[in-house]
């Protein structure tokens, strides 16, 4: 497909390019600017490691290291070319190394590279354990390795390759990042190409639910989902925990409690409850004024930020296994006839 100009008189195609023509480097350009913005191409997913290598007798390393909030490792592969070179093969290799990684030594990876690039090695496991929903406790990854791999573009042998070893149960994602250079820019056209879209759904949600079964099973994470109803009706129905509680705090909010005694009610999430910034502030003016803060682990969304006494907030989305107990004592400080109504749902 083409990426074409659009004016009120016509369509010019801009033409593609290469990233050796753009003087853009595989580790050094394309690699590090996509560890920042990862959701690009694997949305829900925390870099653990950089150009991982910590196995013995072998040279190879895995271009990033995450891990998604299933707990399943991702192994993420990068290429320039314009047809993926080995790389489906590369990276089952780096799958099969990982796939019996624990969680301490996720930890110990993730310390390193925080440490590299000169952040706090010391929030390492509080950020993967916040990343998971697991506050504490013991952390068990999923036997399953994910695999991502980028490319300017595929061959047939590698989307052959890929469709093959997708229908014997792996789990493989295929993105094609096209450059482009226009008017002084570089822009990056990037497309989901294995599994397509249309089908991409359908597989997760089949996904989802083993890894649902796998957990109940195993005694694991709480996925329970609630129904929340206040005084002006429902406020939603088959909620996760995230949202479940957002929308207590929502109408808690409404009803006039401040901030500072929701976060004082709930005393083991108190200092990180709420981010907040000096004005009537969007979303993105929001975390712009908090640097630092990943939003994704806020609802930061233009609509889901509160606008109180001058000042904007916006709360975490990251709630483990004590969110209905914290529900619970947020409804203790307000008035009896708050009318907030809570079930969970099997």
């Amino acid at each position: 497909m083409a990426l074409y100009e659009f004016t009120k008189d016509s369509m010019v195609e801009i033409p593609t390019t290469t990233y050796s023509s753009l003087g853009l480097k595989e580790r050094d350009d394309v690699q590090r600017v996509l560890r920042e913005h990862i959701y690009a191409i694997s949305p829900d997913t925390l870099i653990l490691a950089e150009e991982f290598g910590q196995w013995e007798d072998s040279r190879r390393r895995i271009d990033l290291l995450g891990l998604d909030r299933d707990g399943c490792l991702v192994v993420i592969e990068l290429k320039r070319t314009d047809d993926g070179g080995h790389m489906e093969l590369q990276a089952l290799r780096y799958a099969a190394m990982v796939s019996t990684m624990t969680f301490d030594q996720a930890v110990e990876a993730h310390r390193k590279y925080l440490e590299a690039r000169g952040l706090h090695p010391d929030t390492a496991e509080p950020s993967i354990r916040e990343h998971l929903d697991v506050e504490d406790g013991p952390v068990a990854f999923s036997n399953q390795v994910r695999v991502v791999l980028a490319s300017a573009d595929f061959s047939k042998e590698i989307t052959s390759a890929v469709l093959w070893l997708n229908a014997q149960g792996l789990d493989i994602m295929c993105f094609r990042m096209r450059p482009y250079a226009f008017q002084g820019r570089v822009l990056l056209d990037v497309q989901q190409v294995i599994p397509l879209p249309e089908a991409a759904a359908f597989q997760v949600a089949i996904r989802e639910k083993n890894l649902v079964k796998a957990a109940v099973e195993a005694g694991g994470k709480d996925f329970t989902r609630y129904h929340v109803e206040t005084s002006q009706g429902e406020a939603g129905s088959n909620l996760p925990k995230r949202h479940f509680i957002y929308q207590v705090v929502k109408e808690a909010i409404r009803l006039g409690l401040k901030p500072q005694a929701i976060a004082g009610a709930v005393s083991w999430r108190e200092s990180m409850m709420f981010i907040s910034a000096s004005g009537n502030l969007n979303g993105d003016e929001l975390m712009n004024a908090v640097p630092g803060k990943d939003r994704r682990r806020y609802f930061c969304k233009d609509d889901e930020v509160f606008h109180i006494d001058g000042k904007t907030y916006a709360m975490t989305n990251q709630w483990g296994i004590r969110t209905e107990e914290a529900v619970k004592n947020i409804l203790t400080v307000l008035p009896q006839d708050h009318g907030i109504t809570f079930e969970a749902m099997a």
